[in-house]
């Protein structure tokens, strides 16, 4: 307490000091005394009533601990009381046990009694139960069939409890009822008929399915029942549980499995389009079905039977079955694709399991797939395979069947311009068109992967078509009287090259979407490359045409006939117009690559006649009519050329310049200047060599041995600088050695 007294001393010394740090509260020592009196009556107040209620909630409690004390003691005097008299009562209770078995077999004899109705009505009632199914009154028969098991369970449970290792009466109870077990298999049958046929009945009577559903809900509520009492008595009626909603589900699944591989009415053998009917049949059937279901079947199952989410698997889990089936078979080309079309897409569109109808109960983005990526993948790599065999071989009948046409009688057709083709393009294109759509259906690898088989089956094939037109002119250079429409045949496998050219390129940038894609098929090798090496060669073929009925013609330039007679290069100019009419069904780029071929062509066998030495002039005169008439024959072709490459835009007199050159060399006149024009020619065509300067002195027939040497020897010393422009026209005319031998005498 001392302690106590200290502490409470000290803190009051502080307040006070607290109070009292400034000498202005001085003056107000009387009013902190009575505040702090005030707070000191207020502190005293509340303590005292603190202890007062303590001190009346001890008084309650030693109240009430008292008279708790008095009732243990009643207690206690009063089981003394009650063990006296039980000690007392033993012999008496021991006497009843009579009394008891007694009451046990009253209890027994009336439950006997209560059921000795049923039991004698026992077969009246099999017989109103069958003549219920027969009818069928389902919900009455299922009735009168639970009181008879009612009955029977009762009598052969109250038989297992008073001896369950009696089985004579329970054969003998068993036996009595064994109608019962037959009409429960009747009746089953019976719900199983009308759940069989579930989506025609909802639409037609949907009661009979409700009562079919409340039958099974009824049955299922009896299994939970026994099965309950079995873990109290230990006791299961025959027959039960019956399950009756899991075969139910069962009975389901396997309906909507038949209803699946029913719907294929065809074979191959009957039917190529077999695959397609029976696909199209299942998306029918399904998604009717699923749509019945979803807005008639789920008003007549109680909600916790998910009936329309069981029905979804069960329909996805059979039609994955019948995919795998059909997968496993030997299936063509265009039925792998009509399969994989159906399972990647059909399956999740609209027109089927995306369809709005089924939403949003149905979520395509959870289906699973209906055949795995290894089946998938391995379906395509057969495609692949077997497309590429059929691609090949249709192919192979396209460039066939376009063979036979180049031996008609008739001209090719012409399209829309006049430009003569064969149908081998359209052909062939309209066969990798419609192979791409069908991919372009399964998906876009697929695609992508089918354009660059395209593109390497169409590299091969040109291969075969470029050796099919070359043995085309080798068989009629032995016979050129055949085929009768050589030139125009040829002139359509010309054209048919730049067909295939813009087809190749419509194609690409009609399937491929990205760069990537792009780089893919640019990879394979090049088809511009062998279509023009096709058609350069066809235009070579023609060209060859048209020297072979040129070739009298250029025979008779440079010869004494040739001077004095007829005009050779009229001929010349006819013949090659007249063809050039032909050649004008040719398309453009190639017409346009041919005309300059020609132009150089028949420039170079003019020089090439010039250089045989088939005629030496004797005389001044001769000479200059030579030349001039030279001169001449290069306007005449030049005119020609100029008409035949009218719209190209190009120079077309470089070629004809050269014969003019030439015909100025022939034409000098004074022989101390030929080394100069000499010079002057060989400057502007650098590929002309000794023997052509050789020739060509031999020709004017004036030049000494000794100014030839001198000529060709002070040429040799300063060789010129080659045009880059310069088109090399001396460079394949071969002088004969017998005329170089004869030009140095």
């Amino acid at each position: 307490m001392k302690e106590t007294d200290r502490e409470a001393v000290a803190t009051a010394v502080q307040r006070v000091a607290g109070m009292l740090q400034r000498p202005d509260q001085l003056d107000k020592v009387e009013q902190y005394r009575r505040r702090e009196a005030r707070k000191k009556a207020s502190v005293e107040a509340r303590l005292k009533a603190a202890i007062q209620s303590q001190l009346d909630g001890v008084r309650t409690g030693l109240s009430q601990l008292h008279n708790a004390l008095n009732d243990v003691k009643d207690i206690q005097q009063s089981l003394a009381d009650v063990s006296k008299d039980w000690r007392q009562s033993i012999n008496t209770i021991e006497s009843l046990k009579d009394v008891k078995d007694a009451v046990v077999q009253h209890s027994q004899l009336a439950a006997a009694v209560e059921n000795l109705k049923n039991i004698f009505s026992v077969p009246e009632i099999v017989r109103e139960t069958q003549d219920l199914i027969e009818q069928g009154a389902l919900l009455q028969a299922h009735r009168k069939l639970m009181d008879l098991e009612c009955s029977r369970d009762g009598l052969m449970c109250e038989q297992y409890r008073m001896d369950s290792g009696n089985t004579r009466d329970m054969t003998l109870i068993h036996g009595y009822f064994g109608s019962t077990q037959g009409l429960s298999d009747e009746l089953a049958k019976q719900l199983w008929m009308v759940l069989q046929r579930s989506l025609v009945t909802v639409r037609r009577d949907p009661t009979l399915l409700v009562s079919v559903v409340r039958i099974i809900e009824r049955e299922e509520k009896i299994d939970r029942r026994i099965l309950d009492r079995k873990k109290q008595t230990g006791f299961v009626p025959p027959g039960r549980p019956k399950s009756w909603k899991e075969k139910m589900f069962s009975i389901l699944d396997r309906t909507v499995t038949t209803r699946i591989e029913g719907t294929q009415a065809d074979t191959r053998e009957s039917d190529k389009m077999w695959l397609v009917r029976h696909l199209e049949i299942i998306r029918k059937y399904v998604l009717d079905d699923l749509i019945i279901a979803k807005n008639l079947m789920v008003q007549c199952f109680p909600p916790h039977y998910e009936i329309f989410k069981n029905l979804l698997s069960m329909y996805h889990q059979a039609l994955s079955t019948r995919m795998q089936d059909l997968a496993s078979e030997d299936l063509e080309a265009n039925e792998i694709v009509s399969l994989l079309t159906w399972v990647l897409n059909t399956y999740t569109s609209v027109e089927m399991m995306g369809n709005m109808e089924l939403a949003p109960e149905v979520d395509v983005s959870a289906l699973k797939p209906l055949l795995s990526a290894s089946v998938v993948s391995e379906l395509l790599d057969t495609y692949m395979s077997t497309l590429t065999s059929n691609i090949i071989a249709w192919l192979r009948k396209a460039l066939e069947t376009d063979k036979k046409d180049w031996s008609k009688e008739t001209e090719p057709e012409a399209d829309q311009d006049g430009y003569y083709q064969t149908t081998l393009p359209a052909i062939v294109f309209q066969m990798f068109e419609q192979n791409l759509q069908v991919a372009a259906q399964i998906s876009e690898d697929l695609k992508t992967k089918v354009l660059v088989l395209c593109l390497q089956q169409m590299n091969s094939f040109l291969s075969r078509y470029r050796d099919e037109a070359q043995l085309y002119k080798e068989e009629h250079l032995r016979n050129r009287q055949h085929p009768h429409c050589y030139v125009q045949y040829m002139i359509a496998i010309i054209n048919n090259c730049q067909t295939f050219k813009e087809s190749i390129i419509s194609l690409k940038k009609k399937y491929l979407k990205n760069e990537a894609e792009e780089g893919m098929c640019l990879s394979q090798p090049s088809m511009d490359g062998i279509l023009d090496a096709i058609a350069k060669e066809g235009c070579s073929s023609l060209l060859e045409e048209v020297f072979l009925d040129l070739e009298q013609h250029l025979n008779e330039l440079m010869t004494k006939k040739w001077l004095v007679g007829p005009n050779a290069v009229d001929t010349i100019c006819v013949t090659v117009e007249d063809y050039f009419n032909d050649f004008a069904k040719i398309k453009r780029p190639y017409k346009k690559r041919m005309t300059a071929e020609a132009h150089r062509r028949v420039v170079v066998e003019y020089l090439r006649a010039v250089m045989q030495k088939r005629i030496s002039f004797r005389s001044p005169e001769e000479r200059k009519e030579g030349a001039e008439k030279m001169v001449r024959e290069a306007e005449q072709l030049r005119f020609l050329f100029r008409k035949l490459a009218s719209g190209f835009g190009e120079d077309v007199d470089g070629y004809c310049d050269t014969i003019v050159a030439v015909a100025e060399v022939i034409k000098l006149t004074d022989p101390s200047l030929l080394y100069l024009e000499v010079s002057t020619l060989v400057s502007k065509y650098p590929d002309i060599r000794d023997d052509h300067i050789g020739a060509l002195l031999a020709m004017r027939g004036d030049a000494s041995r000794d100014m030839k040497q001198t000529i060709i020897e002070s040429l040799e010393q300063g060789p010129t600088q080659a045009n880059p422009n310069y088109v090399p026209l001396f460079r394949e005319i071969v002088v004969p050695s017998l005329n170089v031998a004869k030009l140095l005498k």
